[in-house]
């Protein structure tokens, strides 16, 4: 009998959650694999040099938020070095992104610090047992993923072919990308893993892997040094907690915005019974409200937990108006037979297109995501913990029933996460009929507010937005993972139509 379900961002994450169950695992452990897994094997999606958010909830005790998340660089660095090491791209790849790249971009990653804590707080396995479904693909190569392609095809040449490692590593001879399918071979990867998992975590930060890859962002005028890399240290927070019917719903907390946007958004629409017409202008009108608070009281202030709570606030009284008075990831969902849930988010950012030579490590462009940094480059103190959409979440029902759930889609994160929970836990749809079900996201698209959105959504009742109808359902609008153990029907995973996932059960 299975005793794990997992769902993940492709088959080789689920399968690698599984094979850490086989020996031992347990949710948390198979989150984590999968975790690792997607970071060495979807470039341009992902990589080891990542933040991370980390929800668990176990059967019995306290549910946990690690929040190990990116943070400002730059303890002890020069004003000189201050705003250089960075260029800005335009892709044309979702309607257009603007972001910058080169080693002035990296900010300190936080992922394998908190897949860390994690481990050794909730996990039943080594740690080598988590490293090691990664190690067997940097080894032998991996196939180029659909996700990895479609984006590489607009981003190959401005992000990830300037740096000359980096460059090799997804290229032809040609010049040419490689193509889905295709075997992927990351010079020194193998080598790396195998330092983390014989010195642990900590070889990435006060160790080997974490000295190579400071002294290479150093040398070519990032502002990333060791000490930033040693004063890591993840923050365990409490969950947002909202009810749901007999549910109970947790996501990340401040001062990141995703999870809190996607309670908020529910906060709103806990009322609503459908899809059809009033329904479908009353979730546009959240969902705008939402964003709009986010676009005017969160992305310009520094106190971005009060900002958090004042959202809550405003979002408990159920009107939209008082909000506006007053934006690449993978995930992991894990459930196991004991109840135990881990829901694992974890992102690059477009990718700063630098690697550290000889170490297939590719480094994260967090401080050039401008749509999330609006203070500008290095602007932040060092230490701080930049903004994310991110929202892994556990909902855990009465009679122990458990959902992990997340999404990756950067600004559609926090749409895509809160549909889905709404169309299961509030009108009771199948998971799978939740997924699968149309979405729509309210954006600045050309300069005006727009309501994009899936066909089989009836938007004529909506105002004040123009549409932006897709033909067909898109990567554009998420990718859904969610893993369920319910004690009637026992465990599923459902990975979404969206996008190439996987879900494997094992154990």
């Amino acid at each position: 009998m299975s005793r794990v379900a997992v769902a993940a961002g492709s088959q080789i994450a689920a399968d690698a959650g599984v094979a850490a169950a086989a020996n031992g695992g347990n949710a948390v452990d198979a989150a984590i694999a999968g975790a690792l897994a997607s970071m060495c094997t979807e470039p341009g999606i992902i990589a080891l040099g990542a933040g991370a958010f980390i929800t668990i909830s176990p059967p019995d005790g306290d549910p946990a938020v690690i929040d190990a998340y990116v943070e400002m660089p730059g303890r002890g660095a020069p004003d000189d070095r201050r705003g250089g090491g960075a260029w800005e791209v335009h892709l044309e790849y979702g309607g257009g992104i603007t972001t910058l790249v080169g080693h002035g971009t990296v900010a300190t990653p936080g992922a394998i610090a908190g897949f860390g804590v994690a481990a050794e707080r909730f996990g039943a396995v080594d740690w080598a047992e988590l490293v090691a479904p990664a190690r067997h693909w940097a080894e032998h190569g991996f196939p180029m993923p659909a996700a990895s392609a479609e984006y590489l095809g607009h981003s190959h040449e401005l992000v990830f072919g300037w740096h000359p490692e980096s460059h090799r590593a997804l290229h032809h001879a040609d010049g040419t990308p490689l193509r889905v399918g295709e075997t992927v071979r990351c010079t020194g990867l193998d080598d790396t893993l195998a330092i983390l998992a014989d010195e642990g975590p900590d070889a990435f930060y006060g160790g080997t892997i974490g000295r190579r890859m400071a002294d290479d962002i150093l040398a070519n005028g990032g502002l990333l040094g060791p000490a930033d890399l040693t004063a890591y240290e993840p923050t365990t927070r409490s969950p947002l907690e909202l009810a749901i019917g007999d549910w109970t719903f947790l996501t990340n907390p401040g001062p990141a915005i995703g999870g809190a946007a996607v309670a908020a958004f529910l906060s709103l629409i806990l009322d609503v019974d459908g899809w059809h017409g009033d329904d479908v202008a009353r979730i546009a009108a959240a969902l705008d409200a939402v964003l709009f608070f986010r676009r005017e009281q969160y992305d310009h202030t520094s106190e971005r937990g009060g900002a958090v709570d004042t959202l809550m606030a405003l979002a408990d009284g159920g009107d939209p108006r008082r909000l506006l008075s007053a934006p690449s990831t993978i995930h992991v969902s894990a459930v196991d037979v004991d109840g135990l849930a881990c829901s694992i988010s974890a992102s690059s950012g477009y990718g700063s297109g630098a690697v550290v030579p000889g170490a297939g490590v590719w480094l994260n462009n967090s401080l050039g995501e401008t749509d999330l940094l609006h203070t500008g480059l290095h602007a932040e103190p060092p230490g701080t913990r930049l903004p994310s959409n991110m929202a892994p979440s556990i909902a855990r029902r009465d009679d122990g029933a458990v959902i992990a759930i997340g999404s990756p889609g950067a600004s559609r994160i926090t749409s895509a996460v809160a549909q889905v929970v709404f169309n299961h836990l509030r009108l009771g749809m199948p998971l799978r009929e939740a997924i699968a079900h149309p979405r729509l996201h309210v954006e600045q698209f050309d300069g005006a507010p727009t309501l994009a959105h899936e066909p089989g959504i009836d938007v004529e009742k909506v105002h004040g937005l123009t549409p932006r109808p897709f033909d067909s359902i898109a990567m554009y609008f998420g990718g859904t993972q969610a893993a369920v153990w319910d004690p009637d029907t026992g465990l599923d995973a459902v990975a979404d139509p969206r996008r190439s996932g996987g879900t494997a059960f094992g154990g």
